[in-house]
């Protein structure tokens, strides 16, 4: 029952994403150009969403849906863990013209060469997998 909740919400994601235009790269083109405002008005929206989401979280103490506490803050504080993490994000993004979200959204609206991008995501997150342990903290 919880898979069938998680692909209806994760299709219903899709869809929205799809038709706001948050999966489209010329929209995050216009945004990295400051030519429009619409994908600002989305993260904004999404910003705020977020900000009062993990509020009410931590105020009603809401568990996950297996019953565990949520771990709101973050094991590590390494400042260079989270710069090269947000770097290499940041390039990905930029290359690609998406970022996770918007990967398969892309994909599941039928633009083929997006799969090439999710290939190079998931092996680049399988390889920081063996490299984890080895990093600095």
């Amino acid at each position: 029952m919880k898979t069938i909740f998680y692909l209806v919400v994760g299709t219903f994601f899709g869809i929205l994403m799809y038709k706001s235009e948050a999966a489209s790269w010329f929209r995050i083109y216009e945004m990295f150009e400051f030519g429009s405002f619409h994908m600002y008005g989305i993260i904004g929206s999404a910003l705020i969403l977020g900000i009062l989401g993990v509020q009410l979280i931590k105020r009603f103490n809401v568990k996950t849906l297996k019953g565990q506490d949520m771990h709101l803050k973050p094991k590590n504080k390494s400042f260079y863990r989270y710069a090269i993490g947000g770097t290499l994000f940041g390039l990905g993004w930029a290359l690609a013209g998406a970022c996770p979200g918007p990967m398969y959204v892309l994909a599941g609206a039928g633009y083929i060469s997006i799969l090439v991008v999710i290939f190079g995501a998931l092996l680049g997150t399988f390889i920081y997998g063996l490299l984890r342990d080895k990093l600095p903290h």
